[in-house]
C-alpha cells in the first residue's frame, strides 16, 4: 500500500497547490506528532493544506481530528505565519522537498517539507536560518539541522536524470540479473512507477534483468527514448494540472453461507493511469489533489475492512483445522486398526515360531547369560541359517521384547494374501497366543475409539461452527457499526440531552469553554456556570427561543458542579444561568481576558444547591422509520407526571438499597437520593413563587422599583448556605433571612469568570449609590419619561457637533467615496475585510442599552428582561475558530435510551447526565463521588448491561462495540458506581 509522495507526485502536487498563493493563514492545527493543518482564507473563499512528514502534502476537504491542545511546533508557526500571506510555493530543485514562503522580505518564513527518508518539517526565517525543526539531526559532519543553523539549500537535487554516459557506465556495471528498475531508480528522479510505464512503453517487459531481458550495447537506444519520453511527463505536469486515479486490488471475503465475496481495497495513488495498471480496477478524479485526498481519508475506513476480513479469515480457518484434526484422527485410528489386525493375524499363523523364539531367548537369560553373550548367540545361530535365530531382527531386553520379521506361512498357496511380511514387538512374558490376544485387544479399543471420535465429531464440529458463525456475526456487527458510526458535533465536549429534550454542552478545559462560547452560544441559548474552580462553561441550546423550563435548568446546573472541583471534594453547591447577550468578551478598559474568561454583564439567576448525583446510561441512534414511536418521549411534563417519576426514584433507590450492601457509604447514598427528591419539590415549589414574582413588563416602571418589590416578594423563611471556595479552606456562610433561590436582583456589578480562577467581581453598585444620594431620592416613573422624552428633543433640536483640525476635510472625502453606498453595502464591505466595524458599533447600542458596562456608571442601570427579545453576542471575536454554521440540533429526535423490541438500532452512544434526566433509560447505572477509577467503573457499567435479563442481541451488539475509552471519557472523576445486583457482579 502506498503512504508517501515520489517526485512525480510532488511535482503535480506543487503545480496543484498553486492556487493557494495569495491566501491567508487563518490558524494552524496539529492531528499528530508529524501532520499539521494550515487552514488558509481569502475573502469568502477558504481551504485547509495538510503536511505530514515524509509522506504528503495537499489540501483536504474531510473533518480530521485535531489535538485540543496545540503542539508547541504548532504555536511556532501560529506565532510566525498567522495572518501572513502564502507568497510562493515551489519545489526545491528537482528533489523531494517544497518550500512555502509566508511574507514577503525581511518579515518572511519559511515551511520546509520534507517528504524522503523519515522526513521534516523545518520553520526557517527570511534567511532560511532555522527557527523551529520537528526532528533534529545530523547528516555527515557538517549538516546540521537544528535550531539558529541555516537550512542548507544547496544539497538538492537539481536534475531529474545524469548524463546518458553515466547511466550507460552504470549499466555496463550492474550485475547480471539484476532489475533493470533497480538500477536507474536511484539515478533517476521520477519516481519508480514512472520508469515501470515508460519501460513498458518502450518495448521492455515488467521487471526486465540486465544481461538476460536488456543488453546494454543492444537496447540502449530504446531505453534513451524511454528516459526523453520520462522528461516529458515531468515537463507536462509542471505546466498543467494533472488528473487523479486511485488503484484498487480486488480482496476475496468469505461469506458466511461458504462462499467468497469480493471487496475492492485501494493499494496505490498516481497523477498518471500507468501502463502497468491500466488492467486494474481504478478510480478517477478530476485532480491528483482530490485523489490523494479521497485515498488517504478512507485509508482508515479501509484498515477496518481488511481487519474485519483478516477476522474472518482466522475464524475460518480455525473451523478448518478443527475438522482437518478430526479427519487425521479418524484417519490415524484406522490404520493403527488394520496394523495391530494384522500382527495379530501373522502371530497366530506363526505361533510355532513365536514360541520357539521366545522360549530360546528365555533359556538364555534362565542360564544367567550376559545380554552381549545372547547377542552373539543368536548372530552366531543366524550364521548356521537357523529358522528361528534368522526371525529375530532386534533385542528388546531392556523392556522384556524381541522384534520378530514374520511372513505369511500361506502366502505360497493360490489365494492371494493380503498380509505382508512385518517386524512385530512380541512380549517374553507371553506365549504367542497371548500376544496375538495384545493386538486383537488394542484393535479392539482402538475402534471404539474411532467410534467415539465420530459421535463426538459432530458435536464438536457443530460447536465450532456456531462459534466461527457467532464469530463472523460479531465481525461483521462491530464493523458494519463502526462504519456507520457518526460522531455527533457535541460529542467532543460534555453533554446530555435534558429531560424536556434540551441539549446541553459544556467546556472540558479553557479553550472548550472558549469554543463553546464563540462559535455555539447562540441567540435564544442559556449560558450556566458556577463559582467552582474548575467549573465547566455550559450552555443550553434553545434555537426556539422559548423560555427553559425549570427542570431542564436545574439540570443543566448540575452538570456545571458536577464538572468542577465539588466533585472530588464532594460537597454541594449551586449554579446560575444568564441569557446568551449577557455574555461577552470585552474586558473592562485596562484589564484582559485570557482564555475561557468572559464578562457577565447584568444579574445572574442562581438555582438551588445542585445533589452530586450522575448516572451513566446509553442512548441508541433510531432508523428513520423508528423515530415517529420516540415522538414526545422527553416532553415538559405536568406536575402529576413529575411526581409520578419521583416515585419511580424512590422505587429505583430502594431496589438498589436491598441489593444487601449495608455499609455506611450505602445508607448515605440513599439518603442523599431521598434529600434530591425532596430538593425538586422545593425546586418546583419555589418556581412557581418565583413565576408569580416576575416583574412587570411596563416600561414606564422604573428598574430600581421593579428590584426592591421583587425583593420584598421573594423573602423566604428558609436558610441558605453559601460555600466559599476562594481559600485553601472550605468557608460555609449560613443568612436565615436569604432565600433558597432568588434572581439576585439586589446585586448590581459585573463579573468576570477567569476560567478556572475564582472570579473577579467589578462591583459598580457603590458608586452609582453615591451619584443616587447626590442626586437626592428617585423620581416618579412619569416624570422620569418627561425628562427622558425632554433630552431626546432636545437632542433633535441642537445644532451639530464643532469638528476639530482635519476632520471637516476627512469627512468631505469620505461623503464624496461613499455616496453611493448604502447600508447594505457598507456592512457586506466590512464583512468581506473582516472589520469590527460593525462589532464595535452594536456594542456601542449594547452599552446604550445596557448601562451596567464599566463605563457606564454614571448612568441608571437597567437589567435585561426575562421575556425581551434575544440578540446574538457582537462582543464576541473569532480570532482563533470562524463561526460556521449553525449547529444542527434536529437530531436529538434520532436518539432514545428506551428502545422498543421493534426498532431498528444503528448505533449506540454513551452518555453521562445528572440521573434524574435517566429515569426512563433501559440502561443505566448511578454515579457518586468515590474512589473508583473511571476506566474500571466504564467496564462494570457495560458489564450490568450486558447482563440485563431484557436485553436483546442487537443492544448487546451494539453495547460490545462502544470503546471503553469512550463511554469513559465523560465521567466527572473517582466515583462509585451503584446498580441493582450490582454486588453480585462485583463478586
Amino acid at each position: 500500500m502506498k503512504t508517501r509522495f515520489n517526485t512525480y507526485d510532488l511535482v503535480c502536487s506543487v503545480t496543484e497547490l498553486q492556487k493557494l498563493v495569495g491566501m491567508r493563514v487563518n490558524q494552524i492545527y496539529d492531528i499528530d506528532h508529524r501532520t499539521y493543518l494550515i487552514r488558509f482564507q481569502r475573502s469568502e473563499e477558504k481551504c485547509v493544506l495538510l503536511l505530514e512528514s515524509g509522506n504528503r502534502i495537499h489540501t483536504t476537504g474531510f473533518e480530521w481530528p485535531k489535538n485540543v491542545a496545540p503542539s508547541s511546533f504548532s504555536m511556532k508557526m501560529r506565532k510566525h505565519l498567522k495572518n501572513k500571506r502564502l507568497e510562493k510555493l515551489s519545489q526545491v530543485g528537482m528533489d523531494r522537498i517544497v518550500d512555502l514562503q509566508f511574507g514577503s522580505g525581511e518579515a518572511a518564513y519559511h515551511i520546509i517539507l520534507e517528504v524522503y527518508d523519515r522526513g521534516n518539517i523545518i520553520l526557517t526565517d527570511y534567511e532560511m536560518a532555522i527557527l523551529y525543526v520537528l526532528r533534529p539531526h545530523t547528516e555527515g559532519d557538517k549538516i546540521r539541522f537544528a535550531v539558529k543553523e541555516k537550512y542548507p539549500l544547496d544539497r538538492a537535487h537539481s536534475e531529474t536524470m545524469p548524463s546518458i554516459d553515466k547511466i550507460y557506465e552504470h549499466l555496463q556495471n550492474a550485475k547480471a540479473g539484476e532489475s533493470l528498475k533497480k538500477v536507474l531508480n536511484p539515478l533517476l528522479e521520477f519516481g519508480s512507477a514512472v520508469i515501470d510505464h515508460v519501460l513498458l512503453k518502450a518495448g521492455f517487459s515488467l521487471g526486465c534483468k540486465i544481461g538476460k531481458d536488456f543488453r546494454a550495447t543492444e537496447d540502449m537506444p530504446r531505453l534513451i527514448l524511454a528516459l526523453e519520453d520520462a522528461n516529458d511527463i515531468v515537463d507536462h505536469a509542471k505546466k498543467n494540472v494533472s488528473k487523479g486515479y486511485v488503484i484498487q486490488k480486488r480482496e476475496a471475503k468469505p461469506t458466511q453461507d461458504g462462499g467468497e465475496d469480493f471487496i475492492l481495497a485501494n493499494i496505490e495513488f498516481h497523477p498518471f493511469l500507468f501502463e502497468q495498471y491500466k488492467n486494474q480496477p481504478f478510480k478517477e478524479f478530476e485532480s491528483f489533489d482530490a485523489a490523494v485526498d479521497e485515498y488517504f481519508s478512507t485509508m482508515e475506513g479501509q484498515k477496518l475492512d481488511l481487519k474485519a476480513l483478516q477476522q474472518e479469515r482466522e475464524a475460518l480457518q480455525k473451523l478448518e483445522r478443527v475438522k482437518k484434526d478430526h479427519d487425521q484422527r479418524l484417519s490415524t485410528l484406522e490404520k493403527t486398526q488394520e496394523v495391530d489386525k494384522q500382527k495379530a493375524e501373522l502371530i497366530s499363523r506363526n505361533q510355532t515360531l513365536v514360541d520357539n523364539a521366545i522360549l530360546a531367548i528365555q533359556s538364555a537369560l534362565a542360564n544367567q547369560m550376559s545380554w552381549p553373550d545372547i547377542q552373539a548367540l543368536l548372530k552366531e545361530a543366524q550364521s548356521k541359517d537357523d529358522p528361528v535365530a534368522s526371525a529375530v531382527k532386534q533385542l528388546k531386553l531392556e523392556t522384556n521384547h524381541i522384534s520378530l520379521l514374520l511372513h505369511d506361512p500361506y502366502e505360497d498357496s493360490d489365494e492371494e494374501s493380503e498380509l505382508k511380511p512385518m517386524i512385530i514387538d512380541i512380549d517374553l512374558a507371553h506365549t504367542a497366543f497371548g500376544n496375538a490376544k495384545k493386538y486383537y485387544s488394542q484393535k479392539k479399543s482402538a475402534a471404539k475409539k474411532q467410534q467415539k471420535t465420530i459421535e463426538s465429531q459432530g458435536k464438536a464440529l457443530k460447536s465450532t461452527e456456531k462459534k466461527t458463525k457467532q464469530t463472523l456475526k460479531e465481525v461483521q456487527t462491530i464493523h458494519s457499526i463502526n462504519k456507520l458510526r457518526k460522531t455527533y458535533w457535541f460529542e467532543k465536549f460534555y453533554w446530555f440531552i435534558t429531560s424536556e429534550n434540551y441539549l446541553v454542552i459544556g467546556g472540558r478545559d479553557q479553550q472548550q469553554n472558549e469554543l463553546i462560547v464563540k462559535r455555539y452560544l447562540k441567540a435564544g441559548d442559556l449560558y450556566v456556570h458556577a463559582d467552582l474552580t474548575g467549573a465547566s462553561s455550559v450552555v443550553i441550546k434553545n434555537p426556539g427561543g422559548n423560555p427553559v423550563p425549570p427542570k431542564s435548568l436545574a439540570e443543566a446546573g448540575t452538570m456545571a458542579v458536577a464538572y468542577s472541583i465539588a466533585w472530588d471534594s464532594k460537597i454541594i453547591a449551586s449554579a446560575w444561568w444568564v441569557h446568551h447577550d449577557q455574555v461577552s468578551k470585552t474586558a473592562p478598559t485596562g484589564e484582559y481576558l485570557t482564555t475561557g474568561s468572559f464578562m457577565i454583564r447584568g444579574k445572574k439567576n442562581y438555582l438551588t444547591q445542585s445533589q452530586l448525583i450522575m448516572g451513566l446510561a446509553v442512548m441508541f441512534r433510531l432508523e428513520d422509520s423508528s423515530i415517529e414511536r420516540h415522538k414526545d418521549e422527553r416532553r415538559v411534563r405536568a406536575v402529576d407526571e413529575e411526581s409520578e417519576r419521583a416515585d419511580s426514584i424512590a422505587e429505583d433507590d430502594k431496589e438498589i438499597e436491598l441489593e444487601g450492601d449495608s455499609d455506611e457509604d450505602e445508607n448515605l447514598e440513599n439518603k442523599d437520593t431521598l434529600n434530591t427528591i425532596q430538593e425538586e419539590d422545593h425546586l418546583r415549589e419555589d418556581q412557581e413563587v418565583l413565576d408569580s414574582c416576575k416583574t412587570d413588563t411596563n416600561p414606564n416602571r422604573d428598574a430600581d422599583d421593579e428590584d426592591d418589590e421583587q425583593d420584598t416578594k421573594c423573602q423566604f423563611p428558609d436558610t441558605q448556605i453559601k460555600i466559599d471556595l476562594s481559600g485553601p479552606k472550605v468557608r460555609l456562610h449560613v443568612d436565615n433571612k436569604q432565600p433558597l433561590m432568588q434572581a439576585q436582583n439586589d446585586t448590581e456589578e459585573n463579573v468576570v469568570y477567569l476560567g478556572d480562577d475564582k472570579p473577579v467581581i467589578i462591583n459598580t453598585s457603590a458608586k452609582q449609590n453615591e451619584k443616587r444620594k447626590q442626586k437626592g431620592p428617585p423620581k416618579e416613573p412619569n416624570e422620569k419619561i418627561e425628562k427622558t422624552e425632554k433630552s431626546e428633543s432636545d437632542n433633535k433640536k441642537g445644532e451639530q457637533p464643532v469638528l476639530k483640525r482635519g476632520q471637516k476635510g476627512k469627512l468631505k472625502k469620505m461623503k464624496e467615496k461613499y455616496k453611493n453606498q448604502d447600508e447594505e453595502d457598507r456592512q457586506l464591505s466590512m464583512l468581506v475585510l473582516q472589520s469590527a466595524g460593525a462589532a464595535k458599533e452594536d456594542k456601542r447600542k449594547s452599552r446604550a442599552k445596557d448601562p451596567s458596562g464599566p463605563r457606564q456608571q454614571g448612568k441608571k442601570k437597567t437589567n435585561p428582561k426575562p421575556n425581551a427579545a434575544m440578540q446574538p453576542v457582537h462582543a464576541m471575536d473569532n480570532d482563533d475558530e470562524d463561526t460556521g454554521p449553525t449547529p444542527e440540533v434536529d437530531m436529538l429526535d434520532q436518539l432514545t435510551g428506551k428502545p422498543f423490541s421493534e426498532d431498528e438500532l444503528l448505533f449506540a452512544v454513551p452518555v453521562v447526565a445528572p440521573y434524574n434526566t435517566l429515569l426512563n433509560y433501559k440502561f443505566k447505572v448511578k454515579l457518586t463521588p468515590g474512589i473508583g477509577k473511571r476506566g474500571k467503573a466504564a467496564k462494570t457499567a457495560v458489564a450490568v448491561f450486558l447482563r440485563d435479563k431484557e436485553i436483546s442481541s442487537r443492544e448487546k451488539d451494539l453495547l460490545k462495540a462502544i470503546k471503553d475509552e469512550t463511554i469513559a471519557r465523560n465521567i466527572p472523576g473517582k466515583v462509585k458506581i451503584s446498580a441493582p445486583q450490582i454486588q453480585k457482579l462485583k463478586k
